[in-house]
């Protein structure tokens, strides 16, 4: 039996932990949908899978708290499957492994599915519990949030009651968000007829070991970015040593900071011995500009198969030009709002072969105007390169309230039983509550949770001591939900 059952509040932990049996990473929602829909007829609740293939679960007022104002708790039922380099995890068949360590709850060498599986078990715990007092409750368990939101952008409209969204996925306790940043998906490909290799010989560089992370939460922390540092020495190897690019490989979410890439390059075997030499300066370089925030870096040259195919000379040099100029990172903070980013993108994927290329990146603001600014900006860049580019999985920022009712209720319970100040914020990583809101403009719309750190890497952890709190704060505040 896991270890992390035997914690408190015991309802919320027993469903993460069978929540962590259950392989649910994005694009693969099928088992965690009758994994709850099963749930919730054990526990006598009305289920059901919606039209955008999400979970909406619903349990009456009660007795004597029928006046109440419907609230909704919302979570995501995926999560981001990101794993150690010397992992064998599969996350389309492996369960989740966790251990403690120092108050934290880890997975082993994989994401922990925190993000955003602890809302779904506090859901579930609130769900299953008779002794609660609460007036009607609905659920909305949303499928693929992390790949772009899919499920709640396909969710239909006019099938949920609910006078009040209380999102559960927020990663600081403590911090009640009223606002969040929109983004859009912006993919460039180009295709283009591949040359025959005449170079003597090739290797692989590879990067990796950078801390990686989550592209909202912490692009302000100013952690590397595996492609935007191996372009620095492809660039130099392409004009100092003669090398040629075969294929690059980087990244492979566009909601997490790339925390590796390789490239292979064909080049004359005079130059080989050069290249080490050369990634070895830019290892001490990368290591001397991150200290402090990179710790573990690794940058090294194997030498390999030659390839028998390579980009076009100039079809290289101008995807280069375009890796090297794209826009990476924090662009502007929200002025009203100083210590928080409005505008931001991330150089996420990079996926380069002999007769192809295609560029990810997910562009965040909370202004649309600005969002449309970084999304031009980028798609100019890649045009440049004469690549082609599309707009995908594009969602709305969500603007701040701070007389929200639920906001003030929700403040109020968290100083009694806390004796101090809840804080309130907005953030730069993307809610669903956005969304939530275009389909159902009357919600008043409030986020919280428990503390996590690190999601999207195989360092992602839960604080323990932050999830009895949590609960503790829901279940008073659904008591004291006011009347319709």
């Amino acid at each position: 039996m896991s270890e992390i059952r035997n914690l408190k509040p015991e309802g919320v932990w027993r469903n993460f932990d069978d929540l962590t049996q259950v392989p649910r990473p994005s694009g693969h929602p099928e088992k965690v949908q009758k994994f709850l829909l099963d749930f919730a007829a054990r526990v006598g609740v009305e289920a059901y899978v919606d039209a955008g293939g999400n979970v909406v679960m619903r349990k009456p007022a009660t007795p004597g708290y029928e006046n109440r104002k419907t609230v909704l708790l919302q979570a995501h039922m995926d999560m981001v499957p990101q794993k150690a380099p010397d992992s064998n995890h599969n996350f389309e068949t492996d369960p989740i492994t966790t251990h403690i360590v120092d108050g934290w709850v880890y997975a082993d060498n994989t994401t922990l599915g925190a993000d955003d599986g602890v809302g779904v078990a506090a859901i579930m715990a609130v769900m299953e519990d008779k002794s609660l007092k609460h007036g009607a409750v609905e659920a909305l368990i949303t499928r693929d949030e992390e790949t772009g939101m899919f499920g709640v952008n396909e969710m239909p409209g006019g099938e949920l009651h609910s006078d009040i969204l209380m999102n559960l996925d927020s990663e600081t306790w403590g911090k009640f968000v009223i606002g969040s940043a929109g983004g859009v998906d912006i993919t460039s490909t180009l295709e283009y007829k591949e040359v025959v290799n005449d170079q003597q010989a090739a290797v692989r560089v590879t990067l990796k070991g950078l801390r990686g992370g989550h592209s909202g939460l912490e692009i302000n922390e100013g952690r590397a970015n595996a492609n935007k540092e191996m372009v620095r020495l492809v660039r130099k190897a392409v004009t100092g040593l003669d090398a040629r690019l075969a294929c690059w490989q980087g990244g492979n979410m566009r909601n997490a900071i790339p925390f590796k890439a390789e490239v292979v390059l064909a080049l004359p075997q005079a130059n080989v011995a050069a290249l080490k030499e050369m990634v070895a300066r830019q290892k001490a370089l990368l290591e001397d500009e991150f200290k402090g925030i990179e710790p573990n870096v690794e940058f090294f040259v194997e030498e390999t198969e030659k390839p028998g195919s390579l980009l076009p000379v100039e079809i290289q040099d101008n995807l280069i030009d375009a890796i090297y100029a794209c826009h990476n990172g924090v662009l502007r903070m929200i002025p009203s709002y100083p210590n928080v980013v409005e505008t931001s993108s991330n150089l996420a994927i990079i996926d380069i072969d002999p007769a192809k290329a295609a560029i990810k990146i997910l562009a965040r603001s909370s202004r649309e105007d600005m969002r449309d600014y970084i999304s031009a900006q980028l798609e100019s860049c890649f045009n440049m390169a004469g690549m082609k580019t599309v707009f995908s999985g594009q969602y709305g920022g969500w603007d701040p309230n701070p007389e929200s009712e639920i906001l003030n209720l929700l403040k109020k319970v968290y100083k009694e039983q806390n004796g101090e100040e809840g804080i309130v914020q907005v953030d730069h990583a993307g809610l669903e509550c956005s969304v939530i809101l275009g389909k159902y403009p009357g919600m008043d719309v409030v986020s919280l949770g428990p503390t996590l750190r690190s999601p999207h890497t195989a360092k992602e952890r839960l604080e323990i001591s932050t999830v009895e709190p949590f609960w503790k704060l829901l279940v008073q505040t659904l008591e004291e939900i006011p009347v319709k």
